[in-house]
């Protein structure tokens, strides 16, 4: 038997394979293309090269994904009874999850954190599923299982600093995040905890000027961290009213690498739609965009990224395809699993509904539909950086229809936690102005 990087426990038939294991060990967790190296090795039947490919093909977060996971899944499996416990257990957690059943791959993943700390591919999987799910207890609670057995590897400070993070604990994340990054600069998924940090307690220009800095590390990286760290460095730009910056960045990287994918899209979405919020023009960007958009199927995979394709869309001049968006959102809410059930039912319907609206114009109908959601967003997953964008445009409707009292009771408390944003500043001045308060403020 041989090892992986991380010192677990490996069955290969073929042993001039574990070069792209590692590959994809490795890559896995420090955020890096080199993952799909495992590809190389698909030809190699050991079952853990197989339910690593298989999990590579979920990560397409397509329609389609799972149909191309599964012949490596059976593979798995098909060889699964002479491999380790640890093997045995990473191929169920895969084949829930490519089964739908997120709650039984989280709770495998979980045991397997459990009981192999250093396991830190199951453990970044874990953290994964249960992010999608807006459990960010879960997050902090799976990887604090390999606190002290993977305290040398720099990622497992970067899974803590962003746990920390979601769960409002911003000292320990800002102080993970850091020791993460002392020990290896490179070290894109603790730039983004701590930019998280920073942007959550208003510090616009120190969290600027720390991606500024780190940026030039940020090489050889999968697209959804490119593009990501690069849409923090925007929001940090975005506040600050450095409108070129962001235009370039939005150019030059947030829309610039693999645009089919799903993340990469809904980086994209958010961003312009951001941009407009704040009063800028994005020109004819929505057109490309919408096109790639439009390839989407109706995926269905988790409704966080189904309410950015319907948006961006609408937003787009796709209207219709956007009202079939929304009716085939309805439609799925309807039958999928009860675990799953209240999350597209209760949440991303009626958000559905209001993101729709507003990008229509019927501001009134969107205050109505997103206000009723907004106390639950949280459970369609994403950050609270990300989901912020729905907050934006439910404040956004509301200043337009006419809820002036409303709207101020929702952005003073932002003008106050974020003194350096000369956007939300701007904001205000115009409220105050419509409300007869332009001396106040």
């Amino acid at each position: 038997m041989s090892t992986d990087a991380l010192g677990n426990t490996v069955t290969l038939q073929h042993a001039a394979s574990l070069g792209s294991l590692n590959a994809f060990v490795e890559g896995f967790i420090a955020s890096e293309a080199r993952a799909v190296d495992i590809l190389q090795a698909q030809q190699d039947p050991s079952p853990i090269v197989q339910a690593y490919c298989a999990a590579l093909h979920m990560f397409a977060e397509s329609l389609d994904a799972a149909a191309n996971a599964r012949p490596f899944l059976e593979r798995a499996q098909a060889g699964s009874t002479g491999v380790t416990e640890r093997e045995q257990r990473f191929i169920a957690a895969v084949a829930a999850w490519v089964d739908g059943d997120v709650p039984r791959s989280i709770a495998l993943l979980e045991e397997q954190a459990r009981l192999f700390p250093r396991d830190l591919v199951s453990l970044k999987l874990a953290q994964y599923h249960l992010f999608n799910r807006g459990d960010a207890t879960g997050m902090l609670r799976v990887a604090l299982h390999a606190a002290s057995a993977a305290a040398d590897v720099p990622y497992l400070h970067g899974m803590l600093a962003f746990a920390w993070e979601q769960c409002h604990f911003l000292d320990q994340a800002e102080e993970c995040a850091r020791r993460a990054i002392a020990m290896r600069r490179k070290e894109p998924w603790a730039h983004h905890a701590l930019a998280h940090v920073m942007l959550t307690q208003g510090r616009l220009s120190e969290g600027r000027a720390f991606l500024h800095e780190v940026s030039p590390t940020w090489t050889g990286l999968n697209s959804f961290m490119v593009t990501h760290n690069w849409w923090h460095q925007a929001l940090f730009a975005l506040d600050l009213d450095h409108g070129d910056e962001v235009l370039a960045i939005y150019d030059r990287h947030v829309w610039a690498e693999v645009k089919e994918y799903s993340q990469d899209q809904v980086n994209a979405v958010s961003l312009l739609a951001r941009m407009e919020l704040a009063g800028m023009d994005v020109g004819d960007r929505w057109s490309d965009l919408g096109d790639h958009l439009s390839r989407r199927a109706h995926d269905h995979v988790l409704p966080f990224l189904d309410l950015q394709y319907l948006y961006g869309l609408a937003r787009a001049g796709r209207v219709e395809e956007a009202r079939g968006w929304l009716a085939s959102i309805e439609r799925h809410a309807m039958t999928v699993p009860p675990d799953d059930a209240v999350t597209w039912r209760r949440v991303g319907v009626p958000v559905a509904r209001g993101l729709l609206a507003h990008a229509t114009g019927d501001f009134k109908t969107a205050v109505e539909a997103l206000g009723h959601a907004l106390p639950r967003m949280v459970e369609i997953g994403g950050s609270h950086a990300q989901r912020d964008l729905f907050s934006q445009i439910h404040l956004d409707a509301m200043l337009r229809s006419g809820h002036a009292s409303g709207a101020q009771n929702i952005l003073q408390p932002l003008v106050n936690a974020q003194p350096e944003s000369k956007r939300l500043q701007r904001q205000a001045r115009k409220l105050y102005a419509s409300l007869g308060l332009s001396n106040f403020c």
